[in-house]
């Protein structure tokens, strides 16, 4: 299927949006990362910026978990390494929270 032609105006203005939701991204792992939002909260959210991000990148922001612990954790939660947090089932995301706490 081929892309949609698009004005100059409207390449810009895909191309601010895609910045702005990266940011956003970014900005919420770095809140992440400080240990301001846990986990718990995050995968408790229900707006696209959360629901886009990996999970693995989700549970490589969080404090003193790195690339192997995070596959590991993925293992036992079932998780697929490709899996985006907006498309894990219930269970998923109670296993996960578990495996984190403990």
């Amino acid at each position: 299927m081929a892309l949609p032609k698009l004005t100059p105006e409207q390449r810009q203005a895909a191309l601010a949006k895609a910045a702005e939701t990266r940011t956003a991204r970014a900005k919420l792992l770095a809140e992440v990362k400080a240990g301001s939002v846990s986990l718990e909260q995050l995968l408790g959210r229900d707006d696209d910026i959360a629901k886009r991000i990996k999970v693995s990148q989700a549970l490589r922001a969080l404090p003193g978990i790195g690339n192997v612990k995070a596959a590991q954790l993925m293992t036992e939660a079932d998780v697929d390494e490709a899996r985006r947090l907006g498309g894990l089932g219930a269970q998923q995301r109670r296993k996960l929270i578990e495996a984190v706490a403990g």
